[in-house]
């Protein structure tokens, strides 16, 4: 069965399927909202603290705060229900930093309650892995299952308007071929923000940091694919290049004359024996695969990642629910 996404971009032309978990359709709308109603990582370790001290005051200023919270997620929520790409959407996942925290689970409870109320039919929960890890393992739901048959972990890239995260993400297909058991073996952060890189010196750091891991993994017996999966901000067209939504990056990466994939590839030709095959995607679609084998029980369903910017993703089992 073939999977169909709005914005594949191989490097390399692959044959076959680009499926390994069954029929999906995904499409993405434009960022609708900055993420600045939302509060920082920062921020949200301070306020998880004070929910559980004892300071009664400050307790109360935080609940204040999780409704102030869950109506601005259930405002952009109910706006997306609102179009026809989201119509009857039964679930949605909230991914991003803001839901790996107690604060975060609250305001996402809250949220749905409040659509609820309002005879919205839909279920809200925090993204499953946890966000730094979701838009790495999201990647191996990009690669063709043909290629797992003789490798065990694939390199794994996410781009974001504040950090860049490379990893080795573990199929662990013996425990569970959905794919459900899948981890992050390694990965390396850098928080590109802080250092105003050049487009040119971002990428020459990515490609570090892929290198540095790929030889980390063949250190520690891993058997890696020659695929690298990439998760990046914007409307990613069929060519690997960036038609919008890539502000927040460092440089220009919307120029008709940068691809990434192609960058990439140039600088990693091989992985092992073998030509390298890339993959990139929009990153909130990425960070919605990685919830692919816990949507079995549904047939239509969404991702919101809130980040630097707010991105989103809604997919839709083709098969029915529970079918594959």
């Amino acid at each position: 069965m073939k999977r169909a996404f709005l914005g594949i971009v191989p490097a390399r032309a692959l044959s076959g399927t680009l499926s390994n978990s069954g029929g999906i359709r995904c499409v993405t709308l434009a960022k609708t909202r900055s993420a600045r109603s939302f509060p920082r990582t920062s921020a949200i370790k301070e306020l998880d603290a004070i929910l559980l001290g004892d300071d009664v005051d400050a307790w109360a200023v935080v609940q204040s705060a999780i409704e102030d919270f869950a109506q601005e997620l259930a405002h952009v929520t109910r706006r997306f229900l609102k179009t026809k790409a989201w119509e009857k959407t039964e679930r949605i996942v909230v991914g991003g930093g803001f839901s790996n925290s107690r604060l975060g689970e609250l305001a996402i409870a809250r949220a749905e309650i409040i659509l609820k109320a309002e005879n919205f039919k839909i279920e809200m929960l925090p993204i499953h892995q946890h966000p730094d890890d979701a838009g790495l393992i999201g990647a191996l739901h990009l690669a063709p299952s043909w290629i797992f048959e003789a490798h065990d972990s694939i390199l794994a890239v996410d781009v974001g308007g504040t950090n860049i995260r490379c990893g080795i993400v573990e199929t662990r297909r013996k425990k569970a071929p959905d794919l459900s058991k899948a981890c992050v073996w390694k990965s390396e952060l850098w928080r590109h923000a802080d250092d105003e890189p050049s487009r040119e010196e971002a990428v020459k750091r990515l490609v570090k940091m892929l290198k540095d891991l790929t030889t980390k993994a063949k250190k520690e017996g891993f058997k890696l694919a020659p695929f690298i999966g990439i998760a990046c901000p914007g409307v990613i067209e069929s060519d690997g290049s960036i038609a919008k939504g890539a502000q927040n990056l460092p440089g220009n990466w919307e120029s008709s004359k940068f691809n990434l994939p192609a960058t990439v590839i140039e600088a990693i030709p091989q992985i092992g024996e073998h030509d390298t095959t890339i993959v990139m995607h929009n990153d909130g679609v990425v960070q919605g695969l990685s919830e692919v084998p816990f949507m079995k029980d549904v047939r239509r369903w969404g991702v919101l990642t809130i980040g630097t910017g707010l991105g989103n993703a809604r997919f839709t089992n083709r098969n029915g629910k529970g079918e594959r």
